[in-house]
C-alpha cells in the first residue's frame, strides 16, 4: 500500500492568481521573504494592498538568506510569537519557503528539541495555522512538498527534515513572479527541476501515478527551460513554473537519489547553489546510474520523449545551452579545498537522498564519481 499526497488543497494558477489572497478577511498574517527580490519586484507591495483590502494585518518578515539555518528559522520564529498569526504566506525562492515551514512547525509544536530535530519524528499534522505558498523561483517546488532543507553548520551538511506538516495549504503559482528573474537564476532552478524529475523517474519506487507526472516534467523543461533562458518570454516562464510544481508532486511521494545527496553534501561546504550543484552532477550520476538495466531502459524511453537518442548526451547539451560549467573546478572549486574535504564529502554524499539511489554507491565508487565530478570526467 502507498499514500500518494499530491499537494494539500489548492494549487492556483494562472495569470495574476496571487490574487487569491483577497479570499482572507480580517486575518493576521505572517509574510515570509528573502531580501530585495520581491521588494524590487513588487510582489510584497502587492500582496500588502490585497490584504489592507480584506482588513487583513500583517507583518513582513524578510532577510531569509540562500541555504538557511536553524538560527535563521529562531530569529523569524520570535517574530512570530510576538505577532501571532493565523496564516502564514511565504514568498520567494526555496530558502524563505523551507525556512517558514520549519518556522510553522516550531510555532505550532514549540516542545520539540532543536539539538534532536534532524534525527527526531516530527509531528504530522499542522492545525493552527495555515499556510500559503507563492513561489517566484521555478524549480525547488518547496510549495507542495513535506521536505525542508537547513544547513546546519556544527555538522557541516544540509538535511532535509521531512514531515507531512510541511506541505503547505495553498500553492500559488503565479508566473507574472517569475519574470525578473535573473538569468543565471532561471538556469539553475530549471536544472533542479530537472534534476527532481529525473531522478524520481528512474527510483525504484516509481508508481504509475508518478510515472506520468515526473516523464511529463521532464518533457515540458526540455521544451520551456532553454526559450526561459536566453528569452525569458511570459509563457516559457510561466510553464517552467507549472512543470517544475510537477516534478515536486512527482518526488514527494518517490524520492530523489545520489545527485542530491551529493548537491547537499557540497552545498555545506561550499559557496555553490543547490541548482547549479545539481546541474553540474546530473550527467554524472545517469551515468553511474545507467549501468542497471532498468534505468538504463527508463533513461531510453525519456530520450524518445524528448525525441532525442542519447538522454544523458542532451541533459550535457542542456548544461551547455544555459552556459552551465562542466565541472565543480570549473564552477570555482579549488582543488586544495576540494582534496582537504573530500573524506567528509564522501561521507556526507552517502547520506540523505543517496539511500534512494537505484545504485547503493560504495565509499570507493563514491570517492571515484565526486573526483570524476570535480575534474569534469564524464
Amino acid at each position: 500500500m502507498k499514500n500518494l499526497i499530491l499537494g494539500r488543497e489548492e494549487i492556483i494558477i494562472g495569470d495574476g492568481s496571487i490574487k487569491y489572497l483577497s479570499r482572507f478577511k480580517d486575518l493576521k498574517v505572517f509574510i515570509v521573504t528573502g531580501g530585495s527580490s520581491m521588494f524590487n519586484n513588487g510582489a510584497i507591495y502587492e500582496i500588502q494592498s490585497i490584504l489592507e483590502d480584506g482588513g487583513c494585518s500583517y507583518y513582513v518578515h524578510s532577510g531569509i538568506k540562500s541555504d538557511p539555518t536553524m538560527e535563521d528559522v529562531l530569529r523569524g520564529l520570535e517574530k512570530m510569537k510576538e505577532f501571532h498569526p493565523d496564516v502564514l504566506v511565504a514568498v520567494g525562492g526555496g530558502s524563505p519557503m523551507d525556512a517558514a515551514k520549519v518556522m510553522a512547525l516550531l510555532f505550532e509544536y514549540p516542545d520539540i528539541d532543536l539539538k534532536q530535530i534532524s534525527s527526531i519524528e516530527l509531528p504530522k499534522k499542522r492545525e493552527k495555522l495555515k499556510m500559503i505558498f507563492i513561489p517566484s523561483t521555478s524549480g525547488t517546488a518547496s510549495e507542495v512538498t513535506r521536505a525542508a532543507v537547513l544547513t546546519f553548520k556544527e555538522k557541516n551538511r544540509k538535511i532535509g527534515l521531512k514531515t507531512d506538516a510541511f506541505i503547505p495549504d495553498v500553492a500559488i503559482l503565479d508566473g507574472n513572479l517569475t519574470l525578473s528573474m535573473p538569468k543565471h537564476i532561471v538556469a539553475e532552478t530549471g536544472m533542479d527541476a530537472l534534476t527532481h524529475a529525473v531522478e524520481c523517474y528512474i527510483n525504484n519506487d516509481l508508481d504509475p501515478f508518478t510515472e506520468v507526472i515526473s516523464k511529463g516534467a521532464v518533457e515540458g523543461i526540455f521544451k520551456n527551460l532553454t526559450e526561459s533562458y536566453k528569452v525569458g518570454s511570459k509563457e516559457s516562464r510561466e510553464n517552467m513554473h507549472y512543470y517544475q510544481c510537477m516534478a515536486g508532486l512527482a518526488f514527494v511521494n518517490v524520492g530523489l537519489g545520489m545527485a542530491h545527496g551529493i548537491s547537499h553534501a557540497i552545498g555545506a561546504a561550499f559557496n555553490l547553489s543547490h541548482g547549479l550543484i545539481n546541474a553540474i552532477a546530473l550527467p554524472y550520476v545517469l551515468k553511474f546510474n545507467s549501468r542497471d538495466k532498468i534505468v538504463n531502459d527508463k533513461l531510453n524511453k525519456l530520450a524518445q520523449a524528448i525525441m532525442k537518442k542519447d538522454f544523458i548526451k542532451e541533459v550535457v547539451n542542456l548544461n551547455r545551452e544555459l552556459n552551465i560549467p562542466k565541472s565543480f573546478k570549473e564552477a570555482g572549486i579549488i582543488e586544495e579545498d576540494f582534496n582537504s574535504k573530500l573524506q567528509v564529502l564522501i561521507n556526507n554524499s552517502m547520506e540523505g537522498s543517496t539511500k534512494a539511489n537505484p545504485i547503493k554507491p560504495t565509499k570507493e565508487e563514491m570517492n571515484q564519481i565526486l573526483n570524476n565530478i570535480f575534474n569534469g570526467q564524464l
